[in-house]
């Protein structure tokens, strides 16, 4: 696998996510959310690039979702939940992009996405 700028972005930023789940002082999150914001910028530019609309879109939603000047106020866990559903996001794209090559629509590649984490995941019983 060839590592792009754009692919390091993504493992970065899934780790920064990652690490969120952890108890840390309250400027670590503010640091994250300023390269989040950075990082999904830089991504929104690399797909409008290659003329990949939906997914820009996506990379720009991430980007106002992330951004540290206006704050969401979701709370602790559900911040978590979003971490980590980002966080898998970006490595499960990594890996499509060296599949498909660009070549999904929005629907297509987030089914994708569903059908992978599914395939990874133990099924419960309520």
């Amino acid at each position: 696998m060839k590592f792009t700028p754009e692919k390091l972005i993504k493992i970065a930023l899934s780790i920064l996510l990652s690490i969120c789940l952890f108890h840390l002082p309250f400027g670590y999150y503010q640091l994250v959310r300023f390269i989040a914001v950075v990082g999904f910028v830089i991504l929104a530019y690399y797909k409008f690039k290659r003329k990949n609309i939906p997914m820009g879109i996506v990379f720009v939603g991430l980007a106002l979702l992330f951004q540290p000047f206006v704050k969401v106020p979701l709370g602790r866990q559900v911040w978590g939940i979003i971490d980590v559903i980002v966080a898998a996001g970006l490595v499960v794209s990594i890996f499509l992009e060296n599949q498909k090559k660009f070549s999904l629509n929005m629907k297509e590649y987030i089914q994708e996405i569903f059908l992978r984490l599914l395939k990874f995941s133990k099924p419960f019983k309520l």
